[in-house]
């Protein structure tokens, strides 16, 4: 019985090292195969060094929820050299976490970029009463108040990027936040990236760069968008996307949508 089995497993192990060899080259193209798989995933994963985090103003006792993703060269930041820093502000009702087309660029430009969740279920409802400049203004300058917390938070976090120069991106109400935060603190802000805010005026200073890129479906509140003249006293670039639609403006949208935005987005940072 024993030798039985030792001419079984022999023969087991023989056709395990037959099978092997036989098929010796497949086998090896596979292993290479999946190798060279996981390290472009590994190298080419927008992200690699994103991270969920959670923060508390405890004067408001609000949590807020943000994720934050290095940018490809944070090797080259320093306490010395400080990369530059974006903020990333969702439209009402969509994640933080939808606008991952604006993330990439933002750390392909050598950026810090931070997403930020400014809506609870237990906040007041978007006021839909006008003037929206009155109505709604609780509402912005909540969102002003969490960036600032954060501000003050994470430059103390990391020391290697520069909170004193942001760049506010922003979805709707969440450019309505930026172009406000941009307007009570134009000293700290080098540039402000709407798409299709709406409501609050957007910021007549010199000193701050502004790109809005407009959707086709919906028209500004009256003096939100720069006239002519105001064109070509400030550096603010606007720019309708034809067949755009408001509410497709995040990374849900069409594809070609997201593709024309990346575009201008980029051409404005170089």
């Amino acid at each position: 019985m024993a030798r039985a089995n030792l001419y079984s497993k022999s023969y087991f192990y023989l056709k395990t090292i037959v099978y092997i060899s036989l098929n010796m080259h497949k086998i090896i193209k596979k292993l290479i195969t999946l190798s060279a798989l996981s390290l472009s995933a590994s190298l080419i994963s927008p992200f690699s060094f994103a991270q969920d985090d959670v923060l508390v103003d405890q004067s408001r006792n609000r949590t807020i929820p943000i994720n934050i993703t290095l940018p490809n060269n944070s090797n080259k930041c320093s306490a010395q050299i400080k990369c530059p820093v974006a903020f990333i502000n969702a439209g009402y009702g969509i994640s933080h976490n939808e606008y991952t087309f604006a993330s990439k660029l933002f750390n392909a430009k050598g950026y810090l970029s931070i997403a930020v969740a400014h809506e609870f279920k237990t906040d007041p409802a978007l006021n839909r009463m006008q003037p929206y400049l009155t109505t709604r203004m609780e509402n912005w300058h909540r969102g002003v108040v969490t960036l600032k917390f954060l501000v003050n938070q994470l430059s103390e976090q990391y020391p290697e990027y520069d909170f004193t120069k942001l760049t506010l991106f922003g979805h709707s109400n969440g450019g309505d936040i930026s172009a406000l935060y941009a307007s009570i603190y134009p000293g700290e802000v080098n540039q402000v990236i709407t798409l299709d805010h709406r409501r609050m005026l957007i910021p007549r200073n010199k000193n701050t760069r502004v790109l809005t890129l407009r959707g086709s479906d919906y028209p500004a509140d009256a003096n939100v968008l720069l006239n002519g003249t105001e064109l070509k006293e400030f550096p603010v670039s606007q720019i309708t996307i034809e067949k755009s639609r408001h509410n497709d403006m995040y990374d849900g949208g069409p594809k070609w949508l997201v593709d024309r935005m990346s575009k201008e987005v980029g051409a404005f940072l170089n």
